[in-house]
């Protein structure tokens, strides 16, 4: 009997084994398919795209050459956009949401619960419901430069986070709080000496997570920003377009991977943060 047992689960491992390796194929085809037409032939993009890149096919690296240089607005300057968004509105959603999820938490209030439950109703609502109006008050307000769309952000990001790290601030027992109390900290010192400290885990988990999200976003710079003095690397390989449209798509796959390359070494250097923040998290909601 206890033979069968372990047969059996061994079959159902083995399943569970194949299955999510089909899963991960097909999740890694299309970051494949950009890694091979990048280094293959614009005209072969289409006509062979999954095929090794060799012979005629083989275009080097033209095709990063050729998209870094295209048109009258420099790659790097996207970059360098990127990076400043990307970095800025990071910052500001960790700091302000851990703020505001550590009063949401110990004061459980009932206008703190009502924020806490519209912070979490924000996450379900979709971007093209507010887009236009969003737009708007963006132009109006001057938040519609690469120093300003941070705060954009974190209106955006503020649902993730908050409930990410209420669920922590949670688990954090209040006698340490307490007992800086009565050693003399304030609440600003507390925060920032005692309870900051000890929300590590989310902290980074919460921040591979919007890094990853503003790098790659593509449709809020596309509306706030305008995009013909500012231009984040999405926007940048949008407009890789030549006469009557066309496009080069080697070179529109080349930065693509320039553009993936980056988040993707984050990630998997990072990832085991994400796991641990999700789980800290979880102890209490």
């Amino acid at each position: 009997m206890k033979q069968n047992t372990l047969s059996a689960e061994r079959r159902r491992k083995t399943v569970l084994s194949v299955v999510l390796a089909a899963i991960c194929i097909i999740y890694v085809l299309p970051v494949l398919a950009v890694v091979i037409n990048s280094f293959k032939v614009n005209t072969f993009v289409k006509t062979d795209t999954f095929a090794i890149p060799t012979g005629e096919m083989w275009a080097g690296f033209a095709n990063f050459l050729k998209g870094m240089t295209f048109g009258n607005y420099p790659f790097v300057k996207s970059v360098l956009y990127s990076i400043l968004i990307t970095v800025l509105s990071t910052f500001l959603i960790l700091l302000f949401t851990s703020m505001a999820a550590w009063y949401i938490a110990r004061v459980n209030s009932r206008v703190c619960r009502i924020i806490y439950y519209l912070c979490v109703f924000s996450m379900v609502v979709p971007f093209q419901m507010v887009m236009f109006t969003l737009s708007k008050t963006a132009d109006t307000l001057h938040l519609n430069t690469p120093w300003t769309i941070p705060i954009v952000y974190l209106g955006f990001g503020a649902g993730l986070a908050i409930f990410m790290f209420v669920g922590f601030v949670k688990s954090i027992p209040l006698e340490i709080e307490e007992a800086a109390a009565v050693d003399g900290c304030g609440p600003m010192r507390t925060f920032f000496s005692v309870v900051l400290p000890m929300l590590k885990p989310t902290l980074i988990s919460v921040g591979i997570l919007e890094i990853m999200w503003v790098w790659n976003d593509y449709l809020l710079p596309y509306l706030v920003l305008d995009i013909n003095e500012y231009r984040t690397i999405p926007i940048h390989i949008q407009y890789l377009k030549g006469s009557y449209g066309t496009v080069d798509l080697g070179a529109t796959m080349a930065l693509i991977l320039l553009s993936i390359i980056p988040v993707i070494i984050f990630y998997l250097l990072c990832q085991k943060h994400i796991i641990k923040g999700v789980a800290a998290g979880a102890v209490k909601g």
